[in-house]
């Protein structure tokens, strides 16, 4: 890899995207923090850059429009370097049974968690074919491997992202490029906020179901990605790996 190492990591302003792109510029990355919130990934791109002394950029995008997508890409490879590494983190849910559920919120839940995942991936693909080299960790979930009580479309997307990876993989390898999926089981985000209050029951039952104990910080979740990304790994793709304090073994 060149000096400057470029990793573009989508919904990265917060949550798991920001401890992932914390990870990635810990271990020298330049790290493109891509969220829907352009200020919020801005400002994250800043505490980057003053944590770690790399720079950092904040990039506005909605994965779930393909020409919002390949504008950001544009952006990124003009204002900061070509794209090495995609971390594809942005995701969306709705907790509520599925006999609740409404087709609107099936459409977003499918136009981000895989049709955007898909279109972040076509975009940065043709860069790092021409390359030779490229890392792709795409974060699915656990629910896409099990199933999760309120989130059954989510778990569908998570679950086609699983296999979109493996396919992937195997098609991008001619090309040098890994591509592999992490999946987090409970983890305190946003979203986990959202499962206690649909079910406290649910909730407070997690913990005691983990055999490590506790749910996951997205700082648990980080090293993952930032190993699959690394040279260390680059005889690893078409895999996936769950984090989950042992939740889920399969």
């Amino acid at each position: 890899m060149p000096t400057t190492r470029v990793a573009a990591v989508t919904g990265a302003a917060r949550g798991i995207g920001a401890a992932i792109a914390h990870a990635l510029a810990a271990d020298g990355w330049t790290v493109a923090v891509c969220d829907l919130d352009e200020a919020a990934a801005t400002a994250t791109a800043a505490t980057l850059t003053a944590d770690h002394g790399l720079p950092a950029a904040g990039i506005a995008v909605d994965i779930a429009s393909t020409d919002s997508v390949r504008a950001a890409v544009a952006q990124i490879e003009s204002e900061v370097g070509p794209i090495f590494a995609l971390v594809n983190n942005a995701g969306i849910d709705v907790i509520k049974p599925f006999i609740d559920s409404t087709e609107d919120e099936w459409d977003r839940i499918i136009a981000v968690n895989l049709k955007g995942t898909i279109a972040c991936c076509r975009t940065v693909l043709d860069g790092m074919a021409e390359r030779n080299k490229g890392r792709i960790v795409t974060i699915g979930s656990d629910a896409g491997r099990v199933g999760s009580s309120g989130e059954a479309v989510y778990s569908a997307t998570k679950g086609g992202v699983i296999a979109f990876t493996k396919t992937l993989a195997r098609e991008v390898a001619q090309y040098g490029i890994t591509a592999n999926c992490v999946c987090p089981g409970p983890t305190e985000t946003a979203l986990l906020g959202q499962v206690a209050a649909y079910s406290e029951k649910l909730y407070s039952g997690l913990a005691r179901a983990i055999p490590l104990g506790r749910t996951a910080q997205p700082e648990d979740i980080a090293p993952a990605v930032a190993f699959l990304v690394s040279d260390g790994a680059r005889y690893i793709t078409g895999q996936t790996l769950s984090v989950s304090g042992g939740l889920t073994m399969v």
